[in-house]
């Protein structure tokens, strides 16, 4: 019996792989209601197991490059999934980057952060990370966010809220000057930044041996099975979701909603497991990483395929969007500059991820 328990397959192992051949079975297919639930039920899966190979590795590199690689990774090819949507779905999707990138945006910097804060807060009494870093990356954030959700609303060259090209161009430009910017601070000049600062008593995990060399590979090629399948999955669920959105009447812009929240399901588990383990400095590094990668590569990707995308493309903020996102800014640097937070400020986050969604189904 001991060989056979030795070689059975652990879920995490066989999940990724059963739910990228349930994509291939069901891509490109109009998927009845049964198998629409059987298709979620997966995704669930893939997600699970997603989380739990991003910790291996992160437990491999440490800290920052392991909330990194999980939010780069994530980011990656929750961009592959907006261009494909964007350039196969015609004028009707125009502003589906800008409703998706923003919807990352107030997930990441307020819901993501706003929990993470609460469960270390509810633990720890008290929630202490490091200012210098973290208010780096929410400089960061804010920045991007405000050159190329921002500023299309207010320039002249182009009517509606549009960049033209030469300045679509420059704000991918500068997206990427400023997310390799950030990297190399993060992972080489100032690392020292982005490390957990070490509060109470550790973990019970915190002095496991970290996993081996060829543990971590596999690990990091089974996220990257489980990524693909968790973002193919919700492409083929899309259509499910926007008949969903139609029939409760809620605008179709939150589509762009429920596509960034199943898509960031990974480190938004990852971030509160890290919480509870008292780590709420990972936390912020997936929360405001997830929200950078998200913009710092969307964008340029978006401009490129913009040569081939017919029609428009809105990227600028409506006016209530542009308010939750200044209010969040304020907020969050009153949140990261003490180097300590409460469980009130993890409460007046998660209030404005609150707002955001309601207005959302509401504007």
């Amino acid at each position: 019996m001991a060989p056979a328990a030795a070689h059975r397959v652990s879920w995490n192992v066989l999940l990724p792989p059963v739910a990228l051949l349930a994509l291939v079975a069901v891509w490109g297919r109009d998927l009845p209601g049964v198998l629409v639930a059987v298709v979620a039920v997966v995704l669930g899966g893939a997600v699970l197991a997603a989380v739990h190979h991003a910790e291996v590795v992160a437990h491999r590199v440490g800290e920052p490059f392991g909330s990194l690689v999980l939010a780069v990774a994530v980011t990656v090819i929750e961009v592959a999934l907006i261009v494909t949507l964007v350039v196969s779905g015609g004028p009707e999707t125009a502003s589906l980057a800008r409703d998706t990138v923003f919807a990352a945006v107030m997930i990441t910097c307020n819901g993501i952060l706003g929990i993470s804060l609460l469960v270390t807060a509810r633990r720890q009494h008290v929630a202490v990370f490091n200012a210098e870093g973290t208010g780096a990356a929410l400089a960061t954030v804010a920045t991007l966010a405000a050159l190329t959700l921002v500023l299309p609303t207010f320039t002249t060259s182009q009517p509606g809220p549009e960049f033209s090209p030469a300045q679509l161009a420059f704000a991918a430009t500068a997206s990427l000057v400023l997310y390799a910017s950030f990297v190399a601070t993060q992972t080489v000049r100032h690392r020292d930044f982005f490390l957990p600062v070490l509060q109470g008593p550790p973990a019970a995990d915190a002095h496991a041996e970290p996993p081996t060399a060829r543990a971590a590979g596999v690990s990091v090629g089974l996220l990257v099975v489980a990524l693909v399948a968790v973002v193919g999955l919700a492409k083929v669920l899309s259509p499910a979701i926007e008949a969903g959105v139609a029939a409760a009447g809620f605008p179709a812009s939150f589509v762009g909603v429920v596509i960034a929240l199943l898509v960031l399901l990974p480190e938004t588990l990852a971030a509160v497991r890290a919480a509870q383990r008292g780590l709420v400095q990972t936390s912020l590094n997936l929360a405001l990483g997830s929200a950078m990668a998200s913009i710092g590569l969307t964008i340029p990707v978006i401009a490129l395929a913009s040569v081939w995308i017919d029609g428009p493309l809105v990227l600028g903020l409506e006016a209530t969007q542009t308010v939750l996102l200044a209010l969040t800014v304020v907020v969050g640097v009153l949140t990261v500059v003490p180097g300590r937070a409460t469980r009130l400020q993890g409460a007046i986050h998660l209030v404005l991820m609150a707002a955001f969604l309601f207005l959302a189904v509401s504007p």
